[in-house]
């Protein structure tokens, strides 16, 4: 009887948990999306706020140096955290990514939304971590959930964020009990953030044409290219960010400098589509063949301001930077433009992250089942030529993609 009740306590718990996780998770990421549309739509509306990116920047680079060292990794913080615990994430992150995020969007800065939301909601949820007096093992289950929620309510995918926060971390001892938490978060933030009424973005529906054999090579093609292309910007970021680090010593004049380069650039190419999250770009993907340069500028562009200093997150960009370059690619494949911009949105994210199957989940989620084997085929061929340097330093990346390179290479991954 005494056991029965202690493990209808734990369930009560844990019940308890993931509603209050899911919907502070759901609320910050709700004001964070409505300040991000309000940064977003102010600065189209006068563009000269990109000269002043060099001075977001000086403060983001102050405001870090001084006040927020210890939260400085993002998301490599969380993972290092969830691989070996050491102490709880401060709180301090969740409004300093903020305040970050919307800087570097509202001046004009190539960055996403995705690292913000996570970390925000990650922070708040390792909070519970001292109230509810959790193990090492029940810490580990509040990240997993933390990253869920902020996942799935800044992008409006609830499945795709749950096995996500499974994903990443999954060779980093994931528990399956951390998997129903994970479902239950992921749902009640994304569920919050349709109670503020604060609008996802909504991709169209692409072409689906009959599958026949004739196409499959095709699409091995895509997947290859797409995974190349992660690799490509995974290691842009990290050059990025080692150059800036040994060429300028001084942390605040990193993101100063980035911001005037950027900002000089912009000015005398009149690059416009590049700024921010470049949503009407990705947009216009779906509809007609972008030029072949789009997706290269737009890997540059935000792997420089990431890699100076800035802050928001990878994903929105790479979901530019694969819709733009299938789109490109619909010029010599014989494949609807749709459907290419389609593959490339979730293949180059599922190479820069090592999570084919989340990526697949999301295909699917946003485009509709019907592109289920079509996204699948490019999420997990991107997976396995991408690499094993991801946008996510920390991340522990073993499995089949570590088994078949070290079959093909004889050789450990780490050296490739």
């Amino acid at each position: 009887m005494k056991s029965t009740i202690n493990f209808l306590l734990l369930i009560l718990k844990w019940m308890l948990i993931c509603v209050l996780v899911g919907i502070l998770a759901g609320a910050s990421s709700a004001l964070f999306l409505y300040t991000l549309n309000l940064a977003t739509d102010f600065r189209n509306t006068h563009l000269w706020m990109v000269f002043l990116l060099p001075i977001a920047g000086l403060a983001i680079g102050y405001l870090y140096h001084f006040y927020g060292k210890e939260v400085s990794k993002g998301n490599n913080l969380i993972l290092e955290e969830y691989e070996n615990p050491q102490q709880t994430i401060p709180l301090k992150m969740a409004p300093m990514v903020y305040i970050g995020t919307i800087l570097t969007h509202l001046f004009g800065g190539s960055a996403g939304r995705e690292g913000t939301a996570v970390q925000m909601s990650t922070a708040i949820a390792d909070q519970f971590t001292g109230i509810f007096k959790l193990t090492e093992t029940e810490r580990r289950m509040i990240l997993i959930i933390g990253i869920s929620g902020g996942f799935a309510s800044v992008f409006g995918t609830p499945l795709t964020g749950a096995i996500f926060a499974i994903e990443v971390l999954y060779f980093s001892r994931v528990s399956i009990k951390s998997i129903i938490p994970s479902f239950l978060t992921a749902f009640i933030a994304y569920y919050t953030v349709e109670f503020f009424q604060i609008p996802h973005t909504q991709y169209p529906k692409p072409y689906i044409p009959e599958l026949h054999l004739q196409i499959i090579p095709w699409l091995i093609f895509a997947g290859i290219v797409f995974g190349l292309t992660a690799r490509m910007f995974s290691t842009s970021v990290h050059y990025f960010t080692q150059k800036a680090k040994e060429l300028i010593s001084f942390p605040p004049l990193r993101p100063f400098l980035g911001g005037l380069i950027f900002a000089l650039v912009i000015y005398f190419t009149g690059a416009t589509k590049y700024l921010g999250l470049g949503i009407p770009t990705i947009l216009e993907s779906f509809q007609y063949a972008q030029e072949g340069d789009v997706f290269l500028l737009k890997l540059i562009a935000t792997a420089f301001i990431l890699g100076t200093g800035f802050k928001g997150g990878e994903v929105t960009p790479l979901f530019f930077i694969g819709a733009t370059l299938g789109s490109a690619l619909s010029i010599f494949v014989p494949l609807p433009v749709s459907l290419l911009a389609a593959m490339g949105f979730v293949a180059v994210f599922s190479g820069a992250t090592h999570t084919p199957i989340a990526c697949t989940i999301m295909g699917i989620e946003l485009f509709g089942w019907q592109s289920g084997i079509y996204v699948g085929i490019a999420c997990f061929v991107a997976y396995f030529f991408s690499g094993y340097l991801g946008i996510y330093e920390s991340q522990v990346v073993k499995g089949p993609k570590h088994i078949l390179y070290h079959l093909l290479t004889k050789r450990n991954l780490k050296n490739l």
